[in-house]
């Protein structure tokens, strides 16, 4: 049985107008999808701008309410799940924010940030508790002395091991990592991205790995979900993913990677347009304004993602 398992998950968000606060339409954020994550394995999420990556995140999780759909955790249906049986199982379940600067409390030292969810969950001793934060420091990189500091005492880098720290403090089974590394210099995303996969062989975390460095996303994970406007497009292996890229949108995605040769010559596919609005998502396959493979049948059904051999999922006609 997979660790988690996500069925047609979808998650709208009115839009509302006028005096009387009317609802005229809504952002489909995300839009119906499925997959599932198995015991120690890293799925990467990758996709443009608003395509609902951390959405689709905080849904799961249910730090926002989906709109309907099934997720199931352990066996579990995470939306079925009430009071304490709810906060229970957030204890296995865990998130790291984008931003390492405003997820960390500046009002609360280190060590406070650190041991609320110890003592929100577990009981123990001052002393047991403080002998578990100064092991997670040690274990994410940073001095158990540091634990009476601020967070604004810190670096970008260290403020996300902090994070990372507090994610670790109830031995979770799974993590969403939401783009952990994105407001980081590149050479702390490497030390970061390294303790994360450390932490994974170490604990046999599961991941659920957002990020719109696709160099990342192939560094850290097993399988890789191409997401285009709420949906999932493409859904492989991290290799097949990289080495035989079928829908067109997940194509001209690797095509924008920079390769580190510069004798090598690499052929850029340049979209059409923009992203359309998730207000008004187009008919049928909602990437074919601006698919170079685009016929009449994509402007009027929805492909849905059909299995090629191998795990290798993709949602579209031409295939």
């Amino acid at each position: 049985m997979s660790l988690l398992e996500v069925q047609d998950l979808k998650k709208y968000f009115p839009v509302k107008k006028g005096i009387l606060s009317r609802t005229i339409g809504e952002v489909r954020a995300v839009d119906g999808i499925s997959f599932t994550l198995e015991r120690g394995e890293t799925l990467g999420v990758v996709g443009e701008s608003g395509c609902g990556k951390t959405t689709m995140g905080r849904s799961i999780l249910r730090l926002i309410e989906p709109t309907s759909g099934q997720v199931f955790f352990n066996g579990r249906d995470i939306l079925r799940l009430r009071g304490e049986e709810l906060r229970k199982m957030r204890a296995s379940f865990q998130i790291i924010f984008q931003d390492p600067f405003s997820s960390l409390d500046p009002r609360m030292s280190v060590g406070q940030i650190i041991s609320e969810p110890l003592r929100n969950h577990l009981s123990g001793s001052r002393s047991e508790i403080k002998d578990r934060v100064a092991h997670l420091l040690n274990r994410v990189g940073l001095h158990p002395s540091q634990m009476g500091r601020y967070p604004h005492e810190f670096s970008g880098g260290q403020r996300q091991r902090i994070g990372i720290a507090r994610a670790l403090a109830l031995n979770p089974l799974a993590i969403v990592c939401d783009e952990p590394v994105s407001a980081l210099d590149v050479s702390i995303q490497a030390q970061v991205i390294n303790l994360l996969v450390e932490l994974q062989e170490e604990m046999n975390l599961s991941y659920i790995f957002i990020a719109h460095d696709l160099s990342v996303v192939e560094h850290i994970s097993d399988r890789v979900a191409v997401m285009y406007l709420g949906r999932i497009v493409e859904l492989a292996s991290d290799q097949a993913l990289y080495e035989n890229p079928v829908h067109p949108y997940t194509q001209a995605l690797l095509s924008a990677v920079p390769v580190p040769d510069p004798d090598m010559r690499k052929k850029r596919i340049i979209l059409e347009g923009d992203v359309p609005s998730p207000i008004h998502p187009p008919t049928g396959c909602a990437f074919h304004p601006r698919c170079p493979a685009r016929r009449n049948r994509c402007s009027r059904e929805r492909p849905e993602l059909l299995d090629l051999g191998n795990g290798h999922f993709v949602a579209c006609h031409e295939k």
